[in-house]
């Protein structure tokens, strides 16, 4: 099973994660990535790139995260 099956398993097939799904996926909380991300570091630049945003509400590629987590 890959990364990507994994986290689709997880989610119920979603193609695309909240910041809340996110989060669990790597074990942090909403806050705290949510702050990780707002700023220049490792994390933001690994998964911005990720980000698609649908009107307000911010989601992250399901593929491009596996991608990101396989990569180390």
């Amino acid at each position: 099973m890959t990364t990507e099956e994994y986290i689709r398993d997880l989610f119920s097939g979603a193609p695309l994660l909240s910041l809340e799904q996110l989060a669990e996926v790597l074990h942090r909380s909403k806050d705290g990535l949510r702050i990780s991300l707002s700023g220049d570091n490792e994390i933001s630049r690994k998964f911005l790139p990720c980000k698609v945003r649908i009107g307000r509400r911010i989601y992250f590629r399901t593929a491009d995260v596996a991608k990101v987590l396989e990569q180390g």
